[in-house]
């Protein structure tokens, strides 16, 4: 993992193109300590979710795309948000973010001029 998603407050979890974890930042193994953190290394995501996740990844894995929600739990809510990563125009696998939402998110609307982002 590079040095600036080491200690990044997101936590950041790659796998390659099977599924199986290749990667976690330092965020992610506290935020999967309850699942084995770091000894998540080197296992696969299939082995680690329940239907129907487990089936939506075995179909991110043949059918490569981003899949975006938010979740809340006990009151606390979180953006996951999966995006295939790709190497030399092949699926590599995919990175996972996780973040943390405090307190009401503003919406900005921005203009249609090419010159805004």
């Amino acid at each position: 993992m590079n040095n600036w998603s080491k200690n990044l407050e997101t936590a950041i979890t790659v796998c390659d193109q099977d599924g199986v974890i290749i990667e976690m930042n330092e965020r992610s193994v506290q935020y999967w300590a309850g699942q084995g953190g770091r000894d998540l290394y080197g296992r696969s995501l299939l082995d680690c979710h329940p239907e129907p996740s487990r089936s939506q990844i075995q179909d991110m894995l043949v059918h490569p795309r981003s899949n975006t929600y938010i979740i809340d739990k006990n009151g606390t809510r979180k953006l996951i948000h999966q995006s295939p990563w790709y190497e030399n125009g092949q699926l590599g696998g995919y990175v996972e973010f996780i973040i943390e939402l405090e307190g009401e998110i503003p919406i900005k609307i921005r203009s249609e001029d090419p010159n805004t982002k």
